[in-house]
């Protein structure tokens, strides 16, 4: 087995980039998610509320983010100068973050068509991974992903739910950071730990899929109840649909690259 993508989303549902390589840090892959829009309350924005948001590209280096969308594009700096500490929410997660100047933010108003704020989280704040699954428990952190620094997916189990959907629906619709080949349908749930290049990862538990897998990546729109109504019907557990399964990296610092071999070190 192999890595056959590697991708990050430096802006919480805003579009993802494909990488050949990337630096494994203990909040997940450098970069990713560690920019979101919040609600003047400071509550998330995501594609659950917003599906244009898929189609909001990002680019990214040390210095800045591009933000470009519809022809327009906003230069960002990789932290706001002279920012406003505020506490933002995320699931039953309060963070503080930092705030990013009113310009900034209004462009990204318009495109969404809502009044939001564009925010950071700097090296200083800490997001506590739920102690029930973390490896280092109270010690492992989470970026503005949903609850856990890494989401792993293979190959063969997109392969086995596209032969049950009368169409078929493409790996971006699950937003994966890594994605794995030659694994075999649903390889994935059996794995405890895992090594991809240098590093070890814990395989902790399935990812619950929401709403945001009917969302067409490439054209912001809503597109169905699919494939969540047939992932339901045979991927549901407990009142959750999974699909994916969340990791902790061991140690950070390792880069990971396309190609890397993927080996099981234990099973569940």
């Amino acid at each position: 087995m192999h890595l056959s993508e590697i991708n990050i989303y430096p802006v919480k549902s805003l579009k993802g980039i494909g990488l050949r390589q990337a630096l494994v840090e203990d909040r997940g892959l450098r970069f990713d998610r560690r920019w979101m829009l919040v609600d003047s309350t400071g509550k998330f924005i995501t594609q659950r509320d917003f599906p244009i948001m898929a189609t909001v590209e990002i680019h990214i280096d040390e210095a800045s983010l591009t933000a470009a969308y519809n022809g327009g594009r906003i230069s960002v700096p990789a932290e706001p100068e002279n920012g406003n500490w505020r506490r933002v929410k995320i699931w039953k997660s309060s963070v503080k973050a930092l705030e990013y100047p009113k310009e900034i933010n209004e462009w990204f108003s318009d495109v969404l068509k809502t009044e939001c704020r564009l925010v950071l989280m700097p090296n200083e704040s800490r997001r506590m991974v739920n102690p029930y699954y973390a490896v280092r428990r109270f010690k492992d952190t989470v970026s503005f992903a949903d609850g856990y620094p890494f989401l792993l997916l293979g190959e063969g189990s997109l392969e086995d739910l596209n032969s049950r959907l009368e169409r078929p629906v493409p790996m971006n619709r699950f937003r994966p950071n890594f994605v794995v080949s030659a694994s075999g349908a649903f390889a994935e749930d059996g794995w405890k730990k895992i090594r991809i290049g240098p590093t070890v990862f814990h395989v902790i538990k399935p990812c619950g899929r929401c709403i945001i897998t009917t969302v067409d990546q490439g054209a912001g729109e809503k597109n169905g109840a699919e494939p969540l109504k047939t992932l339901s019907t045979f991927r549901k557990k407990r009142g959750k649909v999974l699909f994916g399964q969340n990791l902790i990296a061991e140690e950070s610092g390792g880069v990971v690259r396309i190609g890397d071999e993927v080996e099981v070190l234990e099973t569940k």
